[in-house]
């Protein structure tokens, strides 16, 4: 019998991250904003991230976490996808950009952008 050890119910925000959610808030002129994270219905795999620099404050059915100096906001229908997911931040040779490190996703596409479960 094989025992999987269960994934932790909390979503990260690394370091580098958060300085770039601080980054991109600032330019945008918005800098006390938070971060929205969610996932909707599309893509090439199925499900596809959002990511929002937001001043709107948290809906009433968001979960709130704050890490890194970052308050992030999550629905509770994505949260279900998200949990245990490390939001990274990646300026290597194939792009720059946002990645989700989500062990839920049993597929994803070839961007990154995308996942099914």
């Amino acid at each position: 019998m094989t025992t999987t050890t269960p994934q932790p119910l909390n979503i990260t925000i690394s370091e580098d991250a958060a300085v770039h959610v601080k980054q991109f808030a600032a330019a945008e002129g918005k800098p006390e904003a938070d971060l929205r994270v969610g996932v909707k219905g599309g893509g090439c795999s199925g499900l596809t991230y959002i990511l929002d620099i937001t001043d709107d404050g948290p809906g009433d059915n968001d979960k709130i976490i704050e890490e890194n100096g970052v308050r992030l906001f999550v629905d509770k229908k994505s949260y279900i996808f998200l949990a245990g997911t490390v939001l990274e931040y990646s300026g290597g040779l194939n792009g720059k950009g946002f990645v989700f490190n989500n062990p839920n996703a049993k597929t994803t596409c070839g961007c990154g952008t995308s996942f099914s479960v």
